[in-house]
């Protein structure tokens, strides 16, 4: 069996934040002690790490086996969409921007929507489509797109901007987190990446807690259980591979109070929401606010026990051919949602893939990747494939 890599770096360093979409270049000496790791056991499936952590002060308030290294597996996104969060903010891209499909991303194992190789979609449909049916074809698109065309590049920029943030032992192979065996992660350091989501992108925070979506006629579903079972939960990401385990990185908000909750490599999806919100539980009570009682899901409805107001969907307007032309449009949704959500799945890519070294203590990121804006209001959108993908156990 292929033996992993993992990095060992300069931990807690602060650098300067990526103000613009950047090439990575070999820039300052290799990262040294590389040490192996048998795939089968390095990530202790069944054995937790978990952190919780005050998003407003950055306390943690708990944690366990924390700097321990998994395989991120679909939490790989969150990365995927900060640097897509940046580029928005930078002006770079809008959310009408035309993501185009290549043969590489449409290829890519499920979870995924079925997208056609040589049509296109839009920035906001690859961020809902992320966020909710953690699509595999949209997380490589949409990183082909802003890594200038490959998604190697994307990866190394990604891995950069996870230098910048202080995720010092996590190092990125691809835009969706279908298994590599160099693609790992902490607990600490991907709450380190969800609060950056939280307290960097107000503006687009909503996006993580979109019950569903309507791509060309089909509902899609967010994967996230803990929206419609845990109060004041509202996003960030869930994750599956059989090597990785089942991961979550949850954040909910009671009495201005927010926390981020962290768990990886849980032998089941049950498992890990029951983790998951015990540890919120826990650190709710730790600041001083006593746990609510439980979303109550039944009969495809969800009520909310802590107030909150209408939900944000997306829904696509369509002219009814296979090729749909249109805009992603946010109306309020009723609430009403399916009960159950299908299970999310990554399966290892093939292929040769070359990176950039990563150099630790870095400063800057550099140069620019000059991204196309673009003017149109309605485009072309590629339409979903007619195959249905078969749900697997996890």
């Amino acid at each position: 069996m292929h033996r992993p890599f993992r990095e060992r770096v300069a931990s807690g360093q602060s650098v300067i934040p990526v103000r613009r979409i950047a090439f990575v270049m070999a820039a300052g000496s290799l990262i040294s002690g590389m040490v192996a790791a048998t795939s089968a056991h390095a990530q202790y499936v069944g054995h937790l790490s978990s952190l919780v952590m005050d998003v407003n002060s950055g306390a943690v308030l708990s944690q366990n086996d924390a700097d321990l290294q998994r395989y991120p597996a679909s939490l790989t996104k969150l990365m995927t969409l900060y640097i897509a969060f940046k580029a928005l903010r930078a002006g770079q891209i809008t959310m009408d921007s035309v993501v185009p499909v290549s043969i590489h991303a449409a290829t890519m194992a499920p979870s995924k929507l079925g997208l056609v190789p040589g049509t296109h979609f839009t920035v906001e449909q690859a961020v809902l489509a992320l966020v909710t049916k953690s699509a595999n074809d949209a997380a490589c698109a949409l990183g082909e797109f802003l890594g200038g065309g490959d998604e190697v590049r994307f990866a190394n920029i990604m891995t950069a901007q996870a230098r910048a943030l202080g995720m010092a032992n996590t190092t990125f192979r691809n835009a969706s987190g279908l298994p590599d065996p160099d693609q790992v992660t902490t607990a600490r350091d991907l709450a380190v990446l969800a609060r950056h989501l939280i307290t960097e992108f107000p503006e687009y925070y909503h996006y993580f807690g979109v019950p569903y979506f309507r791509f060309h006629g089909r509902m899609v579903p967010n994967h996230d259980p803990m929206l419609k079972t845990y109060a004041g939960a509202d996003g960030l990401k869930t994750g599956y591979t059989d090597l990785a385990g089942h991961n979550l990185v949850t954040s909910a908000m009671h009495d201005n109070v927010r926390l981020i909750g962290v768990v990886l490599g849980a032998r089941s999806n049950p498992q890990r929401s029951q983790v998951m919100t015990a540890l919120m539980d826990q650190g709710f009570s730790d600041e001083g606010i006593a746990p609510m009682a439980p979303l109550m899901v039944a009969g495809g409805s969800r009520h909310h026990r802590h107030g909150a107001g209408a939900i944000v969907l997306a829904r696509v307007k369509s002219n009814g051919r296979r090729h749909a032309h249109g805009r992603t449009v946010l109306v309020a949704s009723s609430g009403k949602i399916s009960a159950s959500a299908p299970v999310e799945v990554a399966e290892a890519p093939s292929g040769p893939r070359r990176y950039a070294a990563v150099a630790h203590g870095t400063r800057h990121v550099i140069p620019v990747v000059a991204l196309h804006r673009t003017k149109a209001r309605f485009l072309a959108v590629g339409h979903s494939s007619r195959k249905k993908t078969s749900r697997h156990p996890g």
